[in-house]
Order: structure tokens, then C-alpha cells, then sequence
């Protein structure tokens, strides 16, 4: 079950993008911070604080480093903060969905749009692009030697579904709704993972063949994901892997 997935070119660019680790903690502290503003700091009783710390831990947040953002929660006082959920166009007609953790949506919007606008991209309506996506537990993860029977044996196991390998990365899918089972599962298997989150997972793919049209949706999705305010970014291009590394050095 091989195939080509977002989660895993992202993996593929983590050498190019460890310079953005602080910031990479700065936005997982802000989803722990509104899991906790809107539920408490119980991450037993709280599902959404739940999931934001284990995707923390997934991304080597340091356990102190959580508990320190845990108790500036409790003892700050804040405006509400909302998800918001952007859906349009990259070049080539790649689609995006870009989720946002804000506090203030008259800034947010005008800020995700002006980045579409700025890279030739369109921001579309909601509804435009997101029935390209399904939603569910994506776990990455290196494959170490593992073959493709290896890793579907591995995945099953552990409860998913399905087993998607880009090059030295593997994709491992499942329900969202066993997001933190199917983590659990994995890593009791011995297997350390690059990531794992509830996310948007394409279903089609759009192949990019033009070298040019892709460093455009690379540097839409580069400045996206570097805003302050978006916790994430779903794209479906395809792009050979010998550009992506190219472009994004």
C-alpha cells in the first residue's frame, strides 16, 4: 500500500526545517495553552489537551517543557481562542487546507489570504477543497530497513488501516477516533515516530511537473506554516523528492 502523502514530504524536509523547532514549540504550547483555557488541565478528562500533548511529545517537546506550559495556562488570563479552518488553491491547482489557532480572526483571515495572494494562490470558500481530504490519525515514522510487508504487519497490528511509503519514510493511518490506541500501539512496538497527529490526508493526489510551479507551492506552504497563528498546513501535490530537497535547502 504505497503511495504518495503530504505527511511524509514534510518528514522528508525535516532537515531543512530543524532551524524552526522553536518556533514548531511555540505553536504546540499555544494548542496545549486552548486545550487548557477551554477545558481544564486534567489531560485525563480533557480529550482535546489530551491529544494536543501527545502530539507534542510526538514532535520531542520536552515533558517539562509541557507541564511548564500547562501551569502559564492556568495562570494566565486570555481572550478566547477558536480554530479556524482555511481551505483554497496553490499554483497548479494544488489544493490546501491550513488550520489556525487564533485569538483574534479579523487579523487571522486577512493574513492567510494575503499569503494565497502573494504566492498565486486563491483562498477558497469552505467546503471548496476539503471533500479532496479525509480526516485521521496520521503517524510518521523512519523506516530503519523495514520493508513495505514489514511495516503493513507492524501497522495492522497496531489497529490502522492503511500503510502509505514515500522513500525513507512510512505514513501510517487510522481513525481518528483511535488516534491515541493506534500511537500507543506503535510506539510499544519499539517504533519512535517523526510525528503523529489528527490530520487532513488527501485522497487524490495532484502531480506537480513543473519545477517552477512547484518552488511556488513549496514557498506558499513554507510562509503559511510560518505564521504565527497556523497550527497546520494539508496540501496534495506530488512532488518528486529529488525537488523537494532541492528546493526546500
Amino acid at each position: 500500500m504505497a503511495g504518495q502523502s503530504h505527511s511524509a514530504n514534510i518528514a522528508a524536509r525535516k532537515g531543512a526545517v530543524d532551524k524552526k523547532r522553536a518556533k514548531a514549540f511555540t505553536k504546540l504550547s499555544r494548542a496545549i495553552m486552548s486545550a487548557v483555557r477551554q477545558g481544564g488541565a486534567d489531560v485525563d478528562s480533557n480529550l482535546k489537551l489530551k491529544y494536543a500533548v501527545e502530539k507534542a511529545r510526538a514532535g520531542n517537546m520536552p515533558k517539562d517543557n509541557i507541564e511548564r506550559v500547562i501551569k502559564r495556562a492556568l495562570g494566565e488570563q486570555s481572550g478566547d481562542t477558536e480554530e479556524l479552518t482555511y481551505e483554497g488553491y496553490a499554483p497548479g491547482g494544488v489544493a490546501l487546507v491550513v488550520v489556525c489557532l487564533t485569538e483574534n480572526r479579523a487579523r487571522t483571515a486577512p493574513d492567510v489570504k494575503h499569503i494565497f495572494d502573494k504566492h498565486g494562490g486563491n483562498l477558497g470558500s469552505p467546503g471548496s477543497v476539503a471533500f479532496l481530504f479525509a480526516f485521521r490519525s496520521v503517524l510518521v515514522l523512519e523506516r530503519k530497513g523495514r520493508t513495505e510487508d514489514q511495516l503493513l504487519e507492524l501497522a495492522l497490528d497496531a489497529g490502522a488501516d492503511d500503510v502509505r511509503i514515500e522513500g525513507d519514510y512510512a505514513t501510517i493511518l487510522g481513525a481518528p477516533t483511535g488516534f491515541l490506541a493506534l500511537k500507543q500501539a506503535v510506539e510499544q512496538k519499539g517504533v519512535q515516530l517523526v510525528s503523529a497527529e489528527m490530520g487532513w490526508v488527501p485522497q487524490t493526489t495532484s502531480p506537480v511537473t513543473d519545477k517552477d510551479v512547484a518552488k511556488k507551492i513549496l514557498r506558499l506552504v513554507d510562509e503559511l506554516e510560518d505564521h504565527d497563528d497556523v497550527q497546520s498546513v494539508y496540501a496534495n501535490y506530488e512532488i518528486p523528492d529529488a525537488w523537494i530537497a532541492e528546493l526546500s535547502a
